[in-house]
């Protein structure tokens, strides 16, 4: 039987491998950017990377498991489909809203006042870019989550 997308999360090597494959994703999609918007977003994650080397695989872990719990309905209705990478990644935009209902209401809650600033400038405009992103992290997870079959 397959196993919940929650359980990437309970094998601490795992979650490192997922954070770290996840990082290496945004990344990419920064980097593909191009024009005044990739510039943008460019000199945005700039700012927030410069926040420490860290700073990006650290939000990833710290925002993980939220974003875990908050796509396992999604990924549900996926492994009652057959496949539930194909499910994330049909549903972009819908994953992409789950995705960043978890980043707003974390992003609200953050002291840093220049990561907050930097993702309220860029919010409206990431959308697109973070649905973009949905087909990469679920073969991230559905590689990572089929560890554990």
């Amino acid at each position: 039987m397959a196993m919940g997308l929650s359980n990437i999360l309970n094998d601490q090597s795992l979650q490192a491998s997922v954070v770290n494959d996840c990082a290496l994703l945004i990344d990419r999609q920064v980097a593909a950017k191009s024009g005044l918007g990739g510039m943008a977003l460019k000199a945005a994650y700039g700012v927030v990377k410069s926040a420490g080397s860290g700073y990006i695989p650290g939000a990833i872990g710290r925002i993980l498991p939220e974003v875990v719990g908050a796509l396992e309905p999604m990924w549900a209705e996926g492994l009652q489909a057959g496949d539930p990478v194909a499910h994330l990644s049909q549903n972009q935009a819908q994953t992409a809203e789950v995705i960043l209902g978890v980043t707003d209401r974390r992003i609200a809650k953050t002291d840093n006042g220049l990561v907050r600033s930097s993702y309220n400038k860029l919010r409206k405009s990431v959308k697109g870019d973070v649905a973009g992103a949905v087909p990469g992290l679920a073969e991230i997870l559905g590689a990572h989550s089929s560890v554990l079959q």
